[in-house]
């Protein structure tokens, strides 16, 4: 395994760079998907977070870096949606102008959000690495600070707190599931799981159209694909060609990385409604997709399933629920 970019030790200065600014989110069992996979199973309802996604930690934690001379310069960022959200909000808690570059794929739910919060929107393209571009040329022709949504120590180490919660409320975790795009939120957690309890297996879940990081590793090295749209919207995007540092935590810390269907999204998401109680976006229900579907066979347990974000359109999620409760799986209440 090559020397990671970043420690343990950058995760607990994260969280104590933005201890009073984010919600400790709770965990808490779910005997339905504990019925289906026939081990205990909890639940991390980090779609509670401010923002309704988990992108405020590392946010904060990078725009808490910046220096006065950097902040009086604002920052831009690339999103799908909930990153920028992110990013609009801790630079609202600065006072920093943000510009949020975004493709016409994002839902428009999401733009509003990030619009409501202050920030500059631009639309560009039909992919993030599009709006990638626009972002690179704000850094280059206006001096604006580039805020990478997942390949920068700041973001991971930010994320990388979800993982010390993971350990504190559940010690004896066996398995934690957590949904996968850029990599951000899966390296932070696997790198602050991993390095305090290495036997704990951290498998990445992404949708089975246009998932970059799935492809890259198959390949071997960065690669671009096509991004399309999904029900898991905020999976989206590539993790660029010349990504420095989550391409290597995936390569190195993730223990698998499974693909799910749309149809499986959609039934994960009626899951985490009519069993759960919880409004949950496509990308992050892709957990309870796995389990649902037996995907990972049988898991050490007990189960962590991260459910990352809530900020889905309220009309899509009414059609989508509106078939009433998810079909039970083949296999219901047996053990795999």
């Amino acid at each position: 395994m090559s020397e990671p970019a970043l420690t343990l030790q950058d995760i607990y200065r994260a969280r104590a760079a933005i201890a009073g600014s984010i919600r400790r989110t709770p965990t808490v069992a779910s005997p339905t998907l504990s019925a289906i996979t026939g081990v205990p199973v909890y639940l991390k309802l980090e779609q509670l977070q401010e923002t309704g996604a988990f992108k405020l930690r590392g946010a904060l934690n990078r725009l808490a870096a910046l220096s006065p001379e950097e902040q009086a310069r604002g920052v831009v960022t690339m999103s799908t949606g909930n990153h920028g959200r992110g990013v609009a909000t801790a630079a609202r808690k600065l006072g920093a102008r943000a510009v949020i570059c975004m493709s016409r794929l994002v839902p428009a739910n999401k733009v509003e959000a990030i619009r409501a919060l202050g920030a500059d929107i631009r639309i560009v393209g039909d992919s993030q690495d599009e709006a990638e571009v626009e972002a690179r040329r704000l850094v280059a022709d206006e001096g604006l600070v580039m805020v990478s949504p997942f390949d920068d120590t700041h973001i991971v180490a930010g994320q990388g707190t979800i993982g010390l919660e993971i350990l504190e409320d559940l010690p004896e975790v066996g398995t934690v599931l957590v949904p996968v795009s850029g990599g951000g939120l899966a390296g932070g957690i696997a790198l602050a799981v991993k390095t305090a309890a290495p036997r704990v297996r951290v498998v990445g879940i992404s949708m089975d159209r246009g998932a970059a990081m799935y492809e890259s590793l198959k390949a071997g090295h960065p690669v671009a694909v096509t991004e399309v749209e999904s029900l898991a919207d905020s999976l989206g995007g590539g993790i660029g060609l010349d990504n420095r540092l989550t391409f290597a935590l995936m390569r190195d810390l993730l223990d698998d990385l499974i693909l799910v269907s749309e149809d499986e999204i959609a039934a994960a998401m009626r899951h985490a409604y009519w069993a759960e109680q919880q409004i949950v976006e496509g990308g992050g229900a892709v957990g309870i997709a796995v389990l649902r579907g037996g995907r990972a066979g049988r898991l050490p347990g007990p189960v962590l399933c991260l459910l990352s974000g809530r900020n889905v359109d309220m009309a899509r999620f009414t059609e989508i629920v509106a078939a009433g409760p998810a079909a039970a799986p083949a296999g219901e209440g047996e053990k795999r």
